[in-house]
């Protein structure tokens, strides 16, 4: 055994630096900050979720920056004073699944319950390894339930991607089980969230909701991290992704007060579960699309199926020389699906998407020509590997020759032909700008339309192939005019799936002196990075842009030689001016960092004080007292869950 620090094996980058978990939580505390704070945000509050894994004592172990249990950071802007002066109030709490308040309350397990994605998609991983994994797993849940236990496991998600607020409930999510329903301004943990009734809540009654009932149920309950909310109908829109056919399933869920509703919306609109046809195998599937009146789900070539072990294949593989395929629908009949196939690619976001209505000249009647996507495409699914700090495989069939294209993500525009009956035609498919892009985001009130600005985020040293060959961390904000971009690339197409409508660099862009430029870049200063940024809109605002983006940055300085945070390192909270990108109005000092981490939501006044009512917390759980007259046969069992549990840490 040797001490050299050359033989060291490198930190996980993704379990190092500012990736690196925190432990200390803390209720909303007051903060310093410099500049004016946009009265617009006055009674709001911004939160981001992320994956923060408390059992993290093996650093050896396989880790991913998908794993993690959830954790919430955010930041309230609260009214104080005659004169309403805004006060910044940081809050951060772990969201207390049932995987979490076991974990926390289990002393002998030291490394994460679940097993991590890096296990899944690492190409080196044997089957026996992942079988034990997953053993591993059962036995703990299976000893959750037994007798001292503190939190039975009854569902695994770990709530660590995302936010949304549907009436009246604001929802952490994650694809592994259903919503779980949050309190704001504090964060604390409500109760699961099934479509129909919602733990913590009075009276909490109502049918199966997803899922529905039966033995598999629990899988059919897993719910797409990014479920879509009709600005107009108010109507919540998810998928469910699943292990065995039909493989997918799509719920509507509308609001309980019918007044919300437009007349529009038919009174059939709530559902759970129904199958979508054609999809022939269990895939990973992130995100998906939502317009008025249609919905696009992505059945691409990255399989998340169980079943891969037995062919020889990791759990989840990607298949460079298949097809991928973008089934669209009515959104009220999942059955009348339509399946468009182009080059294979990975999507883990979509922008935004929209219908093209022209009149029937005949019977004077709109209908829709087609429906329009916005997607970060990937030419790889690199990023699944590179996120848990492995090589990407190599291919086992050669990629033809006229379908290779370098490593990137950008921002892609796709049109969904509609008015062809007899074949299934996508128009458009191409990259708006040659830049990378990722974690878009745009003006709430404009989602479903064909809204004029979409942000993002993005890197400017190097390409996205490179930066994937480390963590990746983002040092410039994005907005993009996409109704200008598309215009220019219908009028002058460029080429089919490869080509870009601007084909500058990010620097290119940074040095333009066009006022009107469709690319705007804010560049973070040397050494800083930024996170996925919100729009919040200017209430007195005209324009689509008028208002500000929220992002939390962190400067990297503060971190030592061997690359890890020194000792009361902390993160920022910026409020950058939407319309010109280029002025900080105000930076909020944090008491301590934010961790780089998933996706956000901006939660207006009126979403914080409209909130259901709410019965209870979910809190620590008291520890179970011995039972009286059986001390000897207690301590004998709990000896040997103790031992157990040491030779599954």
């Amino acid at each position: 055994m040797t001490n050299d620090p050359s033989s060291k094996k490198p930190p996980h980058p993704y379990l190092s630096g500012n990736f690196a978990p925190i432990q200390h939580v803390q209720p909303l505390v007051a903060c310093p900050y410099i500049g004016t704070i946009p009265l617009d945000l006055a009674g709001g509050e911004y939160v981001r979720n992320g994956g923060n894994p408390v059992a993290n004592e093996s650093l050896g172990r396989d880790a991913h920056w998908f794993d993690g249990d959830g954790m919430l950071t955010g930041v309230a802007f609260r009214l104080v004073g005659e004169k309403g002066d805004i006060q910044p109030e940081f809050v951060n709490q772990y969201i207390l699944t049932d995987v979490y308040l076991s974990t926390i309350t289990s002393p002998a397990i030291s490394t994460p319950l679940l097993p991590s994605i890096a296990t899944l998609v690492n190409p080196l991983s044997t089957l026996l390894t992942i079988t034990l994994r997953i053993i591993r797993t059962l036995l703990l849940v299976f000893f959750s339930h037994l007798p001292g236990s503190e939190q039975a496991i009854k569902k695994i998600s770990v709530a660590n991607t995302a936010l949304v607020y549907h009436d009246g409930r604001a929802l952490a999510t994650c694809e592994s089980g259903p919503p779980m329903r949050i309190a704001l301004p504090g964060l604390e943990t409500v109760g699961w969230y099934n479509g129909e009734k919602c733990e913590g809540e009075p009276r909490a009654v109502g049918g199966p909701g997803f899922g529905g009932e039966g033995l598999l149920s629990f899988f059919r309950e897993w719910t797409t991290a990014h479920p879509r909310v009709d600005p107009d109908t108010k109507e919540l829109l998810l998928f469910h992704s699943t292990f065995v056919p039909p493989y997918v399933h799509y719920s509507i869920v509308r609001p309980l007060d019918p007044k919300t509703l437009s007349d529009k919306s038919p009174s059939s609109g709530k559902f759970h579960n129904a199958a979508v046809p054609g999809i022939r195998s269990a895939k990973m599937m992130h995100d998906f699309g939502v317009s008025k009146s249609h919905t696009v789900i992505m059945d691409l070539p990255l399989s998340l199926d169980p079943l891969n072990l037995v062919r020889n294949k990791p759990v989840v593989a990607y298949d460079p020389t298949a097809r991928s395929r973008f089934g669209v629908f009515p959104r009220y009949r999942p059955g009348k699906v339509r399946w468009f196939e182009t080059r294979a690619c990975c999507i883990f976001h979509t922008a935004n998407t929209w219908d093209s209505a022209v009149i029937d000249t005949v019977s004077g009647k709109e209908y829709v020509e087609s429906v329009n996507m916005l997607a970060c495409r990937l030419t790889s699914a690199s990023l699944v590997f590179s996120a848990g700090a492995l090589a990407a495989p190599v291919p086992t069939t050669a990629v033809p020759d006229h379908e290779r294209e370098e490593e990137q993500c950008r921002l892609y525009y796709y049109s969904f032909f509609l008015n062809s009956p007899e074949e299934n035609v996508i128009k458009d498919q191409w990259a708006l700008s040659a830049i990378p892009f990722e974690f878009p985001s745009l003006r709430d009130s404009a989602s479903m339309l064909p809204a004029k600005y979409i942000y993002g985020c993005s890197v400017s040293d190097s390409s996205f192939g490179a930066a994937l060959g480390r963590a990746v961390k983002m040092n410039s904000l994005v907005k993009m005019d996409v109704e200008v971009l598309i215009e220019r690339g219908k009028l002058d197409p460029p080429t089919t799936i490869s080509g870009c409508v601007d084909t500058r660099n990010v620097n290119e862009i940074l040095t333009s002196e066009h006022v009107d430029d469709p690319i705007k870049i804010f560049k973070m200063p040397g050494g800083w990075y930024a996170q996925e940024c919100r729009f919040v809109a200017r209430r007195e605002g005209v324009a689509e842009d008028d208002g500000w983006l929220l992002s939390y940055v962190f400067d990297e300085s503060q971190l030592q030689e061997d690359g890890e945070c020194k000792l009361g390192a902390k993160s920022e909270l910026w409020i950058i001016d939407a319309k010109s990108m280029s002025e900080v109005v105000a930076k909020i000092q944090l008491p301590q960092r934010v961790p780089y981490g998933l996706h956000g939501s901006w939660f207006s006044k009126e979403d914080i004080t409209n909130q259901r009512p709410i019965e209870r917390l979910r809190s620590m759980p008291c520890r179970e007292k011995k039972q009286p007259g059986s001390s000897l046969l207690w301590q004998t069992w709990m000896a040997v869950r103790r031992a157990v549990e040491l030779s599954l840490a």
